[in-house]
């Protein structure tokens, strides 16, 4: 294995523990008619003292996927995420956590936190099965102190995972012996945390352990677990104090932070590694929860101005690759971080009510996350780049990683992004619905569902229909079981400057404004219509060197360079893939940034069950571009954008960008060129 993944294999070490690029016949096999009626829970607000958060999450198993969502996710269960168990032995049979010999540490707790949130949105009783033997295994062999899993090692981090689940778990069953056996764990956890601290990944990832916890005691009111809160965020780390301060502006190398082969991790190597700032997104947030600071609730807005300031990407997460790596959009981010910003904006969203995080959360989403997989998700990248212009194996331009960084199979350079990536579309559908603080009903993001609830006791039910993001109309039909008063906030993205909403056919008198919650107060009767229309209009976005990248709505655009893939090695019901490019790809665009919609051309095709792929996007851009010969690449990778504006003497032509995703060998940041009308 590579010297350069050291850092997460040492730490494991010392705890002694024909073809994927082509779509498999059943992996797009899903249907767009309803789901089975279920029943809603109603959701559970914080309990004081704890402050209220602006919205309260809805239970899993409240929001369904229907349309193209529920397509993602059904190629997901088709995937490598519905069959890991067959294929990969880190959550095989002989997993720890079923109470084998096998992988001990946080793998099984890592799928399982996408398994049990995919098998209930979709009602899948096959994948129900598999999480069911990890569930009951974890839940049937606690310790007589309290302690939960595999005992050949008592690191407190894995366990943090485990609780995420539990709490999921318990949402969609109700199962009774969750509740008995999380108190018992953090009663343990809370008498030994004093002569056994945090430490590790645990120290730094203590926030996610502080869900778990907020969650138990909005059900049981044992004011023991805020000692257990209190007690983790004193031995967990400030993120907002590093933050205040931010040291880590450049590229970080190696040396830089410390790291060697055989040197024990450092806490600037911890500080700056991806997976663990894209979960510290949401610690202040949380941490207000207890505190009641508004200066905590609102200091991850500062965090991530400094993360796109210094480490910003076109694709709308910060490069990690596995340390933080500057703008240069040559640079990869790993899936894992990609996922748990995810889950970090959804959290902090809920906390805060700020809009703009429903912005960054559909950006990443729409674009990021669908990007580093095969069209059939039986492959994906550890490391994903915005300018990708091979996928090989190649030493550049990891800060940390290894040669196999960008391959697309089963587990590339490190085993966690194969366990982690499923809860990325689950965990975004959990999201898509909230409740607000005065009972209303908040569409925190867009995309096809339908969602079950209880307002003051009454169950509402909504349909969401939509080709959104491709498209920019959102229809949602109302249904109370009886007539009901409640305020419906939709959020309006800030790029959304000529937004409309109509009730039963009527616009809203007054128009809903960008970067904010359009408020509808109203008695609700049963097939009341709302009709969200979104004006999607090309528009250019300044990144590194002063390139451009193409964005319309929440979707970024890629020129599409031609692909060769060729198998590296076959990895069980998987393989392993390097990708060549077949054509150039070195354009400069003739696009004046300030007004993109000019020089763009939009071409809408049929919306079908493959969105996100290159034969099935249904939107795509067109525009003149002039080849850039001075432009290249060097072992495998592009060089960094040349500082815009530049001149080209090649001839103009028109070039068709498609969605990020859609392009798995890509340019998404491209020079400008000087001699461009406006």
């Amino acid at each position: 294995m590579c010297s350069s993944d050291f850092s997460r294999r040492r730490f494991l070490a010392l705890l002694g523990a024909a073809g994927v690029a082509s779509v498999s016949r059943n992996a797009f096999a899903f249907s767009h008619t309803d789901t089975p009626a279920y029943t809603p829970s109603a959701p559970v607000r914080n309990r004081a003292p704890l402050a209220e958060s602006a919205f309260t999450m809805l239970p899993l198993g409240s929001i369904r996927p229907t349309g193209w969502l529920r397509g993602q996710l059904t190629i997901q269960a088709n995937g490598l995420a519905g069959h890991l168990g067959e294929t990969w032995a880190d959550v095989g049979p002989d997993s720890g956590w079923l109470g084998g010999k096998g992988e001990s540490w946080e793998r099984g707790p890592y799928y399982l936190d996408g398994l049990v949130p995919l098998a209930y949105q979709l009602d899948d009783a096959r994948l129900k099965a598999i999480a069911q033997k990890f569930l009951d295994w974890t839940l049937e062999n606690t310790a007589s102190d309290g302690m939960i899993g595999p005992k050949s090692n008592d690191d407190w981090w894995p366990r943090m995972v485990m609780t995420k689940v539990l709490t999921q778990y318990h949402e969609a069953t109700n199962d009774p012996r969750v509740v008995p056996v999380l108190s018992k764990y953090f009663a343990h956890q809370l008498a030994e945390l004093p002569s056994r601290p945090l430490r590790d990944w645990g120290k730094y990832r203590w926030h996610d352990e502080a869900l778990s916890v907020i969650w138990l005691y909005n059900r049981t009111g044992d004011t023991k677990l805020l000692d257990l809160f209190r007690l983790l965020q004193q031995q967990g780390f400030d993120w907002q104090a590093e933050f205040a301060n931010f040291q880590f502006t450049k590229r970080i190398t190696p040396e830089a932070i410390g790291l060697s082969p055989n040197s024990p991790l450092t806490d600037s190597a911890m500080q700056t590694h991806g997976v663990n700032v894209a979960m510290a997104l949401k610690m202040s947030p949380v941490r207000a929860l207890l505190t009641q600071s508004q200066t905590d609730r609102r200091a991850i807005f500062h965090m991530l101005e400094e993360l796109d300031r210094y480490h910003g990407l076109p694709n709308g997460i910060f490069s990690a690759d596995e340390h933080l790596a500057g703008r240069n959009p040559s640079q990869g981010t790993e899936l894992c971080t990609v996922v748990e910003a995810m889950f970090s904006l959804e959290q902090s969203l809920a906390i805060t009510g700020d809009a703009s995080l429903g912005d960054r959360l559909e950006k990443i989403a729409f674009n990021a996350l669908p990007g580093a997989f095969t069209d059939d998700m039986w492959a994906h990248q550890y490391n994903q780049q915005p300018n990708q212009v091979t996928v090989s194996l190649q030493r550049a331009p990891w800060t940390t990683d290894g040669p196999e960084s960008n391959l697309f199979g089963l587990d590339p350079n490190f085993g966690c992004c194969t366990a982690n990536f499923g809860q990325g579309w689950p965990k975004f559908t959990a999201s898509l619905f909230m409740l607000s603080a005065d009972d209303g009903l908040v569409a925190a993001a867009y995309a096809p569902c339908e969602v079950r609830t209880v307002i003051r006791s009454t169950p509402v039910h909504v349909q969401e229909e939509t080709e959104y993001p491709f498209r920019g109309t959102v229809r949602l039909t109302v249904n109370p079981a009886s007539p009901l008063d409640f305020p419906l906030l939709l959020r309006i993205p800030a790029w959304a400057e000529k937004a409309s909403v109509k009730v039963n056919g009527r616009e809203l008198d007054a128009a809903p404004q960008p970067g904010s919650f359009a408020r509808i107060e109203r008695s609700w009767n049963k097939g009341d219509k709302v009709e969200i229309a979104f004006s999607l209009v090309p528009r250019a976005s300044r990144g590194y060197n002063n390139s451009i990248s193409l964005e319309r709505g929440p979707l970024v655009f890629s020129y599409s360079i031609g692909e060769d893939w060729l198998k590296l090695r076959n990895r069980g019901l998987t393989a392993d893939w390097q990708v060549y490019p077949t054509t150039e790809w070195n354009y400069a665009l003739a696009v004046q940034p300030e007004s993109a919609a000019e020089h763009v051309s939009v071409a809408e095709a049929r919306m079908g069950q493959a969105p996100f792929t290159k034969e099935g996007a249904p939107v795509k851009l067109q525009v003149s571009a002039r080849q850039l010969p001075s432009w290249m690449s060097v072992d495998n990778v592009a060089n960094p954008v040349p500082e815009s504006p530049v001149t080209s003497t090649q001839p103009e032509k028109q070039i068709t960008l498609v969605p990020y995703a859609a392009a798995k060998l890509r340019v998404t940041a491209w020079p400008v060129l000087d001699d461009v009308k406006g």
